[in-house]
């Protein structure tokens, strides 16, 4: 069985909405492409190395189409390693329409999400999910993933979808490596899912001492 990792850019409210531009996600939202100013070469690196192994790509219909408009133009130019790797392996989309698939290497997941991504990591040995908020969230909820790649940016936005809306579910997780900050404030962190649900303590209980002792 595979991996499927989450690359997921949020600010520090955890709005995860249209980070790429204002095009992306605007239905009501006034802030689409925040991330822009905050981009350093830092980030950048974080980026590419987090698609190192990734032998498929996991996508949302919006994200897809963003990605099917852009990236097969790309190769030879200044992101040619990414747009060779996102050209050659295999797409899969999540969306309840019918998109187009001009896309090579492109396939439609079908109404069963959950069994269809489960059939995805069991063909391949690392899934990317890039963006896609929405099909983030069911994963999330369906603890459909095994690490959380997460950009927290130094802004706060107080409007947008958030990557942990209403109906999230309680789950642990693991810190895989220690946080990893950029010049811009931006902080790198790497979540793996554990086990069991979270647990809850008294403060004021004799723990507590223990704990601090």
């Amino acid at each position: 069985m595979g991996l499927i990792h989450i690359e997921m850019f949020a600010t520090l409210d955890l709005v995860g909405q249209a980070p790429g531009g204002p095009d992306e996600d605007p239905a009501g939202f006034p802030y689409g492409g925040w991330q822009a100013p905050l981009l350093d070469d830092v980030a950048g690196a974080q980026v590419a190395s987090a698609y190192e192994g990734t032998d498929a790509l996991l996508l949302g219909r919006r994200t897809y189409d963003i990605f099917a408009a852009y990236w097969p133009h790309q190769e030879g130019g200044q992101d040619n390693a990414i747009a060779t790797l996102f050209n050659r392996i295999p797409k899969y989309v999540a969306s309840r329409g019918t998109p187009d698939l001009a896309w090579a290497g492109s396939t439609h997941l079908g109404p069963d999400l959950a069994g269809a991504v489960r059939e995805v990591r069991d063909r391949h040995e690392n899934v990317k999910v890039v963006g896609s908020l929405n099909l983030v969230q069911t994963l999330l909820r369906e603890k459909l993933f095994d690490r959380l790649d997460l950009w927290l940016h130094p802004i706060v936005l107080g409007v947008g979808k958030r990557v942990f809306e209403d109906g999230a579910v309680p789950t642990n997780v693991t810190l895989l490596a220690p946080p990893a900050a950029g010049p811009r404030g931006t902080v790198y962190l790497r979540y793996g899912l554990a086990e069991g649900t979270p647990a809850t303590g008294d403060m004021a209980a004799s723990d507590r001492g223990a704990a601090s002792g």
